[in-house]
């Protein structure tokens, strides 16, 4: 079985729209929405989930107010500004807090203790084009990089007890945490970014971070047309560093048309030269 993930070094690229397209053209595959901080995929899949659980994420600390002194220590500890004093009580952000357990340990009356979050969930569900696992980050809540590997490790006993060729992988934008999640172990990275300084910023910087795992990364150049002067400098950093560019896709509303029908873009327009450009993207890194 062969690992693919579809990845950007920043958002609002196009990420998404390209993942549906290929899992539409691919056969016999698995799906995974690693981008769980801002899962979307499922808005154009369209999955019947079979299956729902909760997925543990990290501490946050929270105060007993009738042991609590408002002595204040925690308060001027907490190098996270997330403990105030509101109408005479202490009281800790749940979106604040970095469950670093420092205030518990410094409380005198030890009235602080972490409560563990429990507000996420992964889910698997088929889709019309095969099974898929996805999850969601509860609000506030951390370790996403653990939830992104809990998706793909769920995907891939999916994928292996199937049979399936291939595993496609929605990663999430960045080069933290989750996207080295999301690219470990893989066979095959595509990255797509889009011709503004921000994007050819960020593009160089996941390369490098592809380039320690020793993937070979495909780059696709999309809405080249916004900026083909950028477009065209794209195009000689993957020259110059021996990337290959898998494909260079024109703006289009198209897109947004086929999202508002939940489908991909091949689904909806198969017969558009957006379409036929991505079958051969498909053929390239299969």
């Amino acid at each position: 079985m062969k690992q693919i993930t579809v990845i950007s070094g920043k958002g609002g690229t196009g990420k998404t729209s390209i993942t549906s397209a290929l899992a539409t053209i691919a056969k016999n595959i698995v799906v995974a929405d690693c981008d769980v901080d801002a899962a979307d995929l499922f808005l154009i899949l369209n999955p019947e989930n079979i299956k729902e659980e909760k997925f543990l994420g990290g501490k946050v600390a929270v105060i007993n107010n009738d042991i609590c002194t408002n002595c204040g220590i925690c308060k001027r500890l907490c190098k996270f500004d997330a403990i105030s004093l509101i109408n005479g009580k202490m009281t800790i952000s749940d979106f604040a807090c970095e469950g670093c357990e420092l205030c518990m340990r410094a409380c005198p009356e030890m009235a602080i203790s972490m409560q563990q979050g429990d507000e996420s969930r992964w889910f698997a569900a088929n889709t019309r084009f095969g099974p898929m696992v996805y999850a969601r980050l509860g609000i506030g809540e951390d370790l996403s990089g653990k939830l992104v590997s809990l998706v793909r490790e769920k995907a891939k006993t999916i994928a292996d007890n199937q049979n399936k060729d291939y595993l496609i992988i929605d990663g999430p934008p960045g080069i933290g945490c989750p996207v080295i999640a999301a690219i470990t172990g893989i066979d095959t990275a595509v990255v797509v970014t889009e011709p503004s300084q921000s994007g050819l910023h960020d593009l160089k910087r996941v390369i490098r971070l592809i380039n320690n795992f020793k993937i070979k990364p495909y780059v696709i150049i999309n809405k080249f047309d916004i900026n083909e002067n950028i477009s065209s400098i794209i195009e000689n950093y993957c020259i110059e560093n021996n990337i290959e560019i898998a494909a260079k896709i024109p703006f289009d509303k198209i897109f947004v048309k086929a999202m508002i029908n939940q489908q991909s873009i091949v689904e909806f327009e198969p017969d558009s030269e957006i379409s036929k450009i991505i079958k051969s993207v498909w053929e390239k890194i299969k």
